[in-house]
């Protein structure tokens, strides 16, 4: 009967614990998108003063609205002038570069590759004040004439809370990636009211093979969910873009939008080419950062002053075309004219999104071949319309690869529907054609290539891979009797080169192991050499692995105390030592493997993607050892002797009398010598290795532990790089494995925690 109150018990605590867990969970997400959606919100009411001041007041200037958007303030009395439109961009790039480089440089350019690099590199992390720097800027920059959209800034205002959040709770950088990515799809699914595309555009922008973020799309739904409501709550519900039902019914229609989706590649080639062709050239002029925005201004007001509609957001036009009120001309002109205006105002450093821009190329693009064939083949292509709707899913499907989020977003977008047919076909056939292009620079092309995932990748890795794998790896020692006295270890100890010591019993069964750390108080003391035998000194306490363990448990096990070497024993019989299994040598198994795996997915440059050549990227100077002990060259070896059997250290540097480094001595050396018999008229020197494998404190952990592995060393001089006599400290395999598993193996534990 207790035992089942007891059950009960469990299981109701065990219950609760999880709906507590959820709750949670859930409210933070709910947080997510309120603060999403108030900052759409505020936004929004920004971009309508900002238009109102600048290009309605100053130029006279009034772009129409999209159906589902109305202008906040009623229009002034102001005549357009043409003159001030010109100038009106460069006047909003000076404003947005002296904000952007004064305060926050990461808030230049589209803002959502800001938030990919955050995800993928960052650990998730924003710095609070770039989504304000971001917000105004943008909204300086696209109503004084700037063509850009609004999904960057409110991208980085959504992701850039969930980054504050996730930091204020202390929570994993795992997440914190996933609360900033329900923070992207809150920011974008409310500004352009589609909440189902903003959660699913969060899950897909992220890579560039047509993969989603799993974890990610139920976070980013709740939160995109609220901030929509919130949003619409206060400007309104309804779609954006407001289009009659448009229907596909003729499967010769999809002739013409084959047609449209070759034209959508060349414009998104065009798009990206001319995009990122102005930011390297921007990059590359001598003059002050935030002067450059400027410069771009003036060229968009340059395309603004004959063609006004390329200019701002252009939403409005957008809305013409759906509802075909614009000649065919001046739809490609509105096309080629946005691809340029948005690459001069964006791409020299201004601040805004570059999806709002693409829906309307994409619309443009789409209209003018709509009305083409419209006019060629009247009883198929029946709806000049329809063609804008695809064209704007297919364009941005071309520059961003991000297929299946943007057929979605435009049919909410546009209310419409009916053309999810012809929309996945021209989106499939876009994203096939120009994968290898994109406007979002920084995403990866899958899970594999992201840091993000790097931890999950290795423990799944490791997985998969047993003992049994390495065991022709495994080390044949030198097995220590229980019963053998120190004296007769002392040379067995001269003679080897062993650092661990399996000591057995009679019948060779294990029954326990030391390391040289853990004898050197006693190793040299010759008053109790006949008195102890090493079963006195062995730690019974062994922790083994077997061949049918995963290297993922080997990992934990050599973790556990920082060792180098694990016996291997037989599965059915722990006692039978079957060798040491080296710790690099796992490590080592472990990249010939990703190699392996990495070469079958045609992977280029696998080697820079290797967990180990993390260390190529760390300084010795971020492990040396400063404290070090030295020996004088002419320290006789009684005094030697003394110091030695007092001291920490394994190793020992020699020095001459002006301090230079002339060698190194090990217990090893040591003990040789105190063996001999000319023992009292040797000193340091005569004993000490000079023929030195040494590393600067400028090369890489990589290499001084691929000299330190090669030569069997305990530790490595580290010297100048002009001096090589001049000695700086020493690095020793703990020191660098102690770093390895700081910056990675402790990191994958406490995510995967």
């Amino acid at each position: 009967m207790k035992k089942k109150i007891r059950s009960i018990y469990s299981e109701l605590k065990s219950r609760t614990t999880r709906i507590t867990s959820a709750g949670k969970w859930i409210f933070y997400y709910v947080l997510i998108g309120l603060i999403a959606g108030l900052g759409s919100i505020a936004f929004h009411y920004l971009c309508q003063v900002g238009s109102h001041v600048f290009l309605d007041q100053m130029a006279g200037y009034r772009p129409p609205a999209p159906a589902g958007e109305g202008h906040l303030f009623a229009p002034s009395q102001t005549p357009f002038n043409r003159w001030m439109l010109f100038f009106l961009p460069a006047l909003g790039g000076i404003i947005s570069g002296w904000l952007v480089y004064t305060f926050a440089p990461e808030a230049e350019g589209h803002g959502t590759d800001a938030a990919i690099d955050s995800y993928h590199n960052k650990g998730g992390f924003i710095r609070g004040r770039i989504p304000f720097i971001k917000t105004i800027a943008s909204a300086v920059t696209i109503t004084s004439g700037g063509s850009g959209g609004r999904e960057g800034p409110i991208a980085q205002i959504g992701a850039g809370f969930g980054s504050y959040l996730a930091t204020r709770l202390k929570l994993s950088d795992r997440n914190r990636r996933i609360m900033l990515a329900a923070g992207i799809g809150a920011g974008v699914g409310s500004i352009f009211r589609a909440p189902l595309a903003g959660a699913l555009f969060a899950a897909e922008v992220l890579y560039r093979n047509p993969e989603f973020e799993s974890e990610v799309i139920i976070p980013a739904g709740i939160s995109s969910v609220v901030a929509y409501c919130v949003f619409c709550l206060v400007c309104g519900w309804g779609s954006l873009f407001e289009s009659q039902d448009f229907v596909f019914q003729n499967p010769l229609e999809l002739g013409p939008y084959i047609v449209l989706a070759f034209i959508l590649v060349g414009g998104g080639v065009l798009y990206i080419k001319s995009f990122y062709g102005v930011q390297r050239i921007a990059k590359a002029l001598k003059v002050p950062n935030h002067i450059k925005p400027a410069i771009g201004g003036l060229c968009t007001g340059a395309i603004g002053f004959f063609l006004p509609q390329t200019l701002s957001f252009g939403y409005g036009f957008a809305q013409m075309a759906l509802n075909n009120e614009i000649p065919t001309l001046l739809l490609l002109g509105l096309a080629f004219g946005k691809i340029m205006t948005t690459s001069f105002s964006i791409g020299s450093g201004g601040s805004g999104g570059v999806f709002g821009p693409s829906i309307v190329i994409g619309g443009a693009f789409g209209g003018a071949v709509g009305r083409i064939f419209h006019a060629i083949i009247p009883g198929i292509v029946t709806e000049p319309g329809a063609f804008v709707v695809v064209g704007m899913a297919g364009f941005f499907a071309a520059v961003s690869n991000t297929p299946i989020s943007t057929i979605i977003f435009v049919s909410e977008m546009t209310n419409s529907y009916h053309l999810l047919l012809p929309s996945l076909l021209v989106c499939s056939l876009v994203y096939l054609l120009s994968r290898k292009w994109t406007i979002y620079i920084q995403q990866v092309p899958s899970r594999l290539d992201s840091r993000a995932h790097r931890g999950d990748f290795f423990v799944d890795v490791l997985g998969t891979i047993r003992v049994q794998e390495l065991i022709h790896q495994v080390r044949k020692v030198k097995l220590v009797p229980e019963d053998m006295p120190l004296i007769a270890f002392r040379k067995m100890f001269s003679s080897t080169d062993q650092h661990y010591f399996p000591v057995v019993n009679q019948a060779n069964r294990l029954t326990g192991i030391f390391s040289i750390n853990d004898i050197r108080e006693i190793i040299f003391d010759q008053e109790i050499g006949d008195l102890v035998v090493m079963k006195d000194i062995a730690n019974p306490d062994i922790i083994v692995t077997t061949p049918s363990d995963d290297l993922n448990e080997v990992l934990k096990k050599f973790t556990i105390r920082n060792l180098h070497r694990l016996p291997v024993v037989k599965d059915e019989d722990h006692t039978i030592l079957l060798g040491m299994l080296d710790r690099m040598e796992v490590i080592q198994h472990y990249n010939m493997k990703v190699e392996e795996i990495k070469s079958s997915h045609q992977k280029i440059d696998i080697e820079s993607d290797r967990e180990i050549s993390l260390l190529k990227n760390i300084p010795v100077r971020e492990a040396i050892k400063r404290d070090i002990e030295t020996i004088r060259a002419d320290m006789p070896l009684k005094d030697l002797r003394e110091l030695v059997y007092h001291s920490k250290h394994n190793s020992f540097s020699v020095v001459d009398a002006l301090g230079r480094l002339i060698g190194i001595l090990s217990l090893s050396d040591c003990q040789k010598a105190f063996n001999a018999d000319e023992e009292k008229t040797l000193t340091a020197q005569d004993i000490a290795t000079c023929d030195l494998v040494t590393v600067t404190q400028d090369d890489s952990l990589f290499l001084a532990l691929t000299r330190i592995v090669q030569g069997d060393f305990s530790v490595l001089p580290v010297v100048g790089r002009r001096n090589p006599k001049s000695l700086l400290g020493v690095i020793s395999r703990r020191d660098i494995m102690s770093i390895y598993d700081d910056i990675f193996i402790k990191k994958i534990v406490r995510e995967k925690a």
